[in-house]
């Protein structure tokens, strides 16, 4: 039986596959955070489907093995092109199939146009920039390419009845722990992939920092692990984990059947600085994952804690 049977039965079968075709690239790419996903009720989970493979394909556009033979204006009319192209989804006009969920999707839970755009900005920058000065400059990076994500997706988690219902009260906004969530993210993607950014000439540890702990970039590019090296990744560790502390607060807001799936993406996203930390900061050898049995052994404890905070 298809995964998307239940879903909905007035889909029309093209448009069954097509959301088919975004599960699976999900449970592809991005094993850890498809693992939340089936923790959503079909309807959510599908839509969350959707979203990814459009962020997705936003960064193919800068990160595939084609992308990376182009110029950068090539790049840059590409982005121009694909912008082009998100701001018809939001007039309901699609392409192929891919846009099709989209437009199904946003019909469904209404998107906020401003994060897509935001986002497409965020891979301008990876084109124009590959150094990045300070904290306060790879925060801004971070928010478009990652922060997005959370106010593209909170509309799909929905907020709980019970904040919302009476005449007199305020609808919640998630807007800033959703942002939160998924600046940590994206610092934990930084933090896990130094040494394969390096192989693209990227550094995204703020020049600032790498100034503060004496670690030049010459010591990066060389994968040195000194003294120097740890210090700066425990300092670069508790700040991503601030981040996840910060995205905490708005989980309680969420409709009941999406605070397990985030309480759960939140936990096994953070756990890989658990892993980081095991491997002594050898980013560079050794690529940080949670193995999917410590991924299963979390479910309970992540369920447990999505009913009492």
């Amino acid at each position: 039986m298809s995964v998307l049977a239940p879903l909905s039965p007035c889909l029309s079968t093209d448009l069954q596959d097509a959301y088919e075709s975004c599960r699976q690239e999900t449970a592809r790419w991005a094993k850890t955070f498809y693992l939340g996903t089936m923790l959503l009720p079909p309807a959510k989970r599908r839509a969350i489907w959707a979203i990814y493979v459009w962020c997705r394909r936003t960064d193919e556009l800068m990160d595939s093995a084609q992308a990376q033979t182009l110029s950068a204006d090539v790049l840059l009319e590409r982005l121009d092109a694909w912008e082009e192209r998100t701001r018809a989804l939001f007039a309901g006009r699609a392409v192929d199939a891919l846009d099709r969920v989209m437009v199904d999707t946003m019909e469904r839970f209404p998107q906020p146009l401003q994060a897509y755009l935001d986002m497409i900005e965020g891979q301008r920058m990876d084109v124009l920039r590959d150094r990045y000065a300070s904290f306060s400059d790879l925060q801004l990076y971070c928010y478009r390419v990652a922060g997005t994500v959370g106010l593209m997706t909170q509309e799909v988690m929905g907020v709980d009845a019970a904040y919302t219902s009476a005449p007199w009260s305020e609808r919640p906004d998630t807007s800033e722990a959703a942002v939160a969530l998924g600046i940590a993210n994206q610092l934990t993607n930084i933090l896990r992939d130094v040494g394969e950014d390096r192989g693209r000439g990227r550094i995204y540890l703020p020049q600032e920092d790498l100034d503060r702990f004496g670690y030049s970039e010459a010591d990066l590019m060389a994968g040195r692990l000194n003294e120097n090296w740890q210090a700066l990744m425990r300092f670069q560790l508790e700040r991503a984990r601030d981040w996840f502390n910060r995205s905490e607060a708005g989980v309680r807001w969420l409709a009941p059947d999406a605070r397990w799936p985030v309480w759960a993406s939140l936990r096994l996203y953070r756990g890989i600085l658990d892993v980081i930390e095991r491997l002594d900061y050898d980013v560079f050898n050794h690529r940080a994952f949670v193995p999917r049995v410590g991924k299963l052994l979390d479910l309970p404890l992540s369920y447990v804690i999505a009913q009492t905070r």
